[in-house]
Formats: structure tokens, sequence, C-alpha cells
């Protein structure tokens, strides 16, 4: 549905986006991620023709946005959901919206109700907090009925509920066949409904590849409690399975890198050894997007 080909921002002897492509398929959400200082705003506004790139170009099914009759109808964004008039009511924005956009004025009504904000229409926005504001930003974006949604960090101000709501919305567009690319720091949220991701950093594509590919990078890691802990460890290395020992009350556990439940308990009862506890778990998705990320993060702690 979208290509990205080539983009290229500088801002003076400064790269904020660099030779940036990758693709985005349809009915599916994509999640674009990177530290601060990656570029994925700027990338987003180049997307929409908000900002002018130096080299490259993006194209929805073929189509530049700036060549489309009537965009709205096409991508919706939500890019700032600060840009509103303070004095002007819920539906009052977006019913001047929906006439610059050449939407009807009954399509007012029908997102201010998608959204839950039909019962705060006519209050002035300049009274509304984040999350209002987030919703009312996304009812701009959904206007058009869209066939792709384009979201700059759409959870911020969120509250849990909310944050429950929005994940559903996007959801819901992308299985009715629509395409969702959203930014977000929030990894953990985004990985409960993202399919696919892109991750940048320094303005530069390090992976765009499925969710799942990108948790199948973080190793297993197995933990085994057993009074006989030393003998296991004994046993795995002898198999040529690395193990890291540590006492404790019950007797000691071990730490298992790279094997599976099932290989480390098949070696215990095949020589008797008692095994009173084993999990396996692999490390989260943030915690493998901050090693893809890191060497390209601008701003770090000490």
């Amino acid at each position: 549905m979208i290509t990205v080909s080539s983009l290229t921002k500088h801002y003076g002897r400064r790269i904020a986006v660099d030779d940036l492509s990758f693709d985005v398929a349809a009915g599916r959400v994509t999640g674009f991620v990177g530290p601060n200082g990656a570029g994925k705003s700027t990338t987003m506004r180049m997307m929409v023709g908000l900002t002018r790139p130096d080299r490259g170009d993006t194209t929805y099914r073929g189509v530049r946005y700036s060549d489309m009759r009537y965009p709205a109808h096409v991508v919706g964004t939500v890019l700032d959901a600060r840009s509103m008039h303070p004095g002007r009511t819920a539906h009052n924005h977006l019913a001047a919206a929906a006439a610059l956009a050449r939407v009807p004025a009954r399509r007012v009504d029908a997102v201010l109700n998608e959204v839950g904000l039909d019962s705060a229409a006519d209050q002035r926005t300049g009274g509304f907090s984040l999350g209002m504001r987030q919703r009312l930003a996304l009812a701009g974006a959904l206007l058009g009925e869209p066939e792709v949604l384009l979201l700059d960090e759409p959870s911020n101000g969120l509250d849990p509920d909310g944050i429950r709501w929005l994940r559903n919305s996007l959801s819901t567009f992308a299985d009715n066949g629509g395409t969702v690319f959203v930014s977000s720091h929030l990894i953990a949220e985004l990985a409960m409904f993202a399919d696919d991701l892109v991750v940048v950093g320094g303005g530069r594509l390090l992976a765009a590849e499925p969710v799942a590919t990108t948790l199948a990078r973080g190793e297993a890691i197995v933990i085994v409690r057993t009074p006989q802990a030393a003998a296991l460890g004994q046993l795995l290395e002898r198999h040529g399975i690395e193990a890291t020992h540590a006492v404790d009350g019950a007797g000691g556990h071990l730490t298992v890198p790279g094997s599976t439940t099932a290989a480390v308990s098949q070696i215990a009862f095949d020589d008797r050894i008692q095994i009173t506890e084993i999990t396996e778990t692999r490390r989260s998705l943030e915690e493998i997007l901050l090693d893809m990320t890191g060497s390209s993060a601008e701003f770090a702690a000490a």
C-alpha cells in the first residue's frame, strides 16, 4: 500500500533521515519505532508533504500524496494532536476540516461517536485534556473514510482504557482492509497489536520485518530449580549446553541460555535428576529493540 523510496533529509550538516526505504502492507498494523531523534516524525511529515525531502518520495498504491485529488479520502493523519483552534468546539473543528477535505458533513457526528467524543461535541477544544485532543485528532483522520491511517504517537495522553480503545480501533481498521502506520514509544503496548515493524536509528533503516521475526531475535532462557543443581550443571555441560549455577535456599537454580525446557527436562529425566521448577522465557520486544537501536541513540544516559 505504501512505498517509501530513498527518503533523505538534511538540516544543515545534520542528517535527519538517511536514504530510508521500506514498504507498508495493506490490511496490517505496522509499528514505526526508534529512539528519540531517529527521524520518525520527520519521515512521517515527508510522507504527506509537510516537509520537503532532499531526495526520495512516498507513494500510496503508486500515487504521491501531492498528486491526489482528494487526499483525505486516501490517507488520514495524526501528526500533532495540538493542531486545533482552542476557541472552536469539537464539532466545529471537524466541520471545518470536512469542508476543506470535501467530506460530507454527516461524517462529523459519525466520527465523534466513533472516537467516544459525542458528549463533548459542543465543548471548546481549549478545555480538552491531551487524551481528548488525541481522540479528536483521530476523528479528523477518519473523516474521509481513508484507506490509510498515518499516526505519530497517538497514545500520548491516553489513560489505560483509552489505550485499549485505540488498540482495538486500529486492529479493527486493519482487519477491515485498512493500512495502519503508527509510531510509538510504548513498545510493550505496540507488541500487543502490531503485525510488522519498521525500525530506524540515526535516520537509517535498521529492520523492516514482521513482529514475530523481531521477537525471534531474542534468545530463549531456561531457569531450572533443583536440589541437584551442581549435578545437573555437569550433565548439561557434557551435552554441550552452557549453564550458570546460582546457590539459594532451595539448593540452587541454573540459568540455561539458548536451550528449551524440553531439552533440559529430558536430560534431567534420563539421569533421574529431580526438578522442582522449570520455566522458559524470552527477552521482551522492548529489550530486543533497545539492543538493535542502542548504538544509534542520540540521547543516552551515562
